[in-house]
């Protein structure tokens, strides 16, 4: 797939502020997959929504159980692979786009928080002449679900250490991927464009701001630290809340989608889930009448609050965005010093050489 040499902005809709009520996020979804369907041609309309539904479902990874893969395939070269992985890299949580990254770098980079897997070129990683690519077979293989770590012995004491591998993950290449990858996907079957099938130019100028505007306006829609921080503000006084009044708070916010969670809505039980991997969870806690009762303290969020829901009166950095905001978006968190790093050479930013 090319792009034309022409360098203007397309007409696109602009972004709208925001929306983290369940009514705006129906207009962000349809935003989102227009966006995706400038750039891209898809097989059919109901492809396009399930990307739309992927890329959305990205940034709620702390609250699934599963991470379904992307497959997306084509018979050839030139059929769209790598511009959708492109598209995606703009729009999805905390991208880590690699072609031959080696296993241990995303073995150390998918934690409590983990990025979403871009792999392009994966048949290179599947095919007869993968070579020592095993160990990335078997986490992308039992990334797919929580609770399958993969154990290595690690560190001077050689000990035995269990590295998580649960994380989202789209992998693009040429003909079917194994069937233990493509049973556990979404499979996107690409084609190459007709004549007639017109795209807008993939240009880093006008395309990547309006890809992160939509990135930005669903990491504030799905994210349900915001809600519970709105509470704790409501409740300015308190500094613990029984989780039972957490998760009741929640239910009655008409325009917030707790009380439609799971089959009979939101319950303290699907809340320690969601918080679970934030380090957060429940604790005896006594309260003024000196009874004793599960309850969450306004400290446990700090930290969580300040990475990916910061009060819009915190200190600002330069480019306007606050200070403790959540982890730049367009790139991994940054690795602790010595340790490897988490990027193809080169660096992250900007579309690749599509194939």
């Amino acid at each position: 797939m090319s792009d034309s040499t022409d360098d203007a902005a397309p007409d696109a809709p602009e972004a709208t502020d925001g929306g983290s009520t369940a009514g705006a996020g129906s207009a962000l979804l349809d935003d989102l997959r227009a966006a995706i369907g400038r750039y891209v041609v898809l097989p059919s309309d109901e492809t396009l929504t399930a990307v739309t539904l992927w890329a959305a479902a990205s940034h709620i990874q702390p609250g699934l159980q599963h991470a379904p893969r992307l497959a997306v395939v084509g018979p050839t070269k030139g059929c769209g692979k790598s511009r959708l992985l492109d598209v995606l890299y703009e729009t999805v949580h905390q991208p880590m786009m690699t072609v031959n990254t080696s296993p241990a770098v995303v073995f150390r980079v998918i934690g409590k928080n983990p990025p979403t897997l871009l792999v392009d070129e994966a048949d290179t990683i599947f095919g007869p002449k993968a070579g020592d690519k095993e160990d990335l077979r078997g986490l992308l293989n039992a990334g797919h679900q929580r609770n399958r770590p993969a154990w290595r012995i690690s560190g001077p004491e050689h000990k035995p250490t269990a590295f998580p591998t649960f994380a989202m993950a789209a992998l693009a290449g040429i003909g079917d991927l194994p069937d233990t990858i493509m049973d556990r996907a979404i499979v996107i079957r690409m084609q190459k464009r007709k004549p007639g099938e017109r795209i807008t130019p993939f240009r880093s100028r006008y395309s990547v701001p309006e890809l992160h505007a939509l990135r930005d306006r669903l990491a504030d829609w799905l994210v349900p630290l915001r809600d519970i921080r709105r509470v704790f503000d409501q409740e300015s006084g308190k500094e613990a809340l029984r989780s039972h009044d957490l998760v009741a708070v929640l239910i009655q916010d008409a325009e917030a989608p707790w009380a439609e969670y799971g089959t009979k809505g939101l319950n303290a039980y699907h809340l320690a889930n969601l918080l679970r991997d934030f380090g957060i969870s429940p604790a005896n806690h006594r309260f003024e009448n000196g009874r004793q009762a599960k309850a969450y303290a306004r400290n446990q969020f700090v930290d969580a609050w300040a990475r990916y829901c910061p009060d819009p009166g915190e200190p600002v950095s330069a480019d306007g965005r606050a200070a403790l905001a959540r982890p730049t978006q367009g790139q991994p968190p940054s690795p602790p010093p010595g340790s490897l790093p988490t990027g193809p050479p080169g660096g992250l930013a900007g579309p690749r050489p599509t194939r």
